[in-house]
């Protein structure tokens, strides 16, 4: 059986050298934007690069705390 094309070894490779190559690619060009800054942190280099990895990593914690909190038992819906 052949396997689907997103799941070969060879093409999840290549897609992660076109995403490396898109961020590239992506903040080598915002060297070259003019950036209207509010505050001086957005003003930084690849602000918004770091800002959403951070931001993700916050909902990874979030999602994690809060998956603990409403955890149930495994018995939780065989009370007989």
């Amino acid at each position: 059986m052949k396997q689907h094309w997103l799941v070969r070894t060879s093409t999840i490779r290549r897609l992660w050298i076109v995403f490396l190559i898109i961020l590239a690619v992506t903040l080598v060009a915002g060297l070259f934007v003019d950036v209207h800054a509010v505050f001086r942190l957005d003003g930084s280099f690849a602000f918004s690069a770091w800002y959403g990895f951070l931001s993700c990593i916050g909902m990874i914690i979030f999602a994690k705390l809060l998956g603990r909190l409403l955890q149930r038992k495994d018995t939780y819906y065989d009370r007989d």
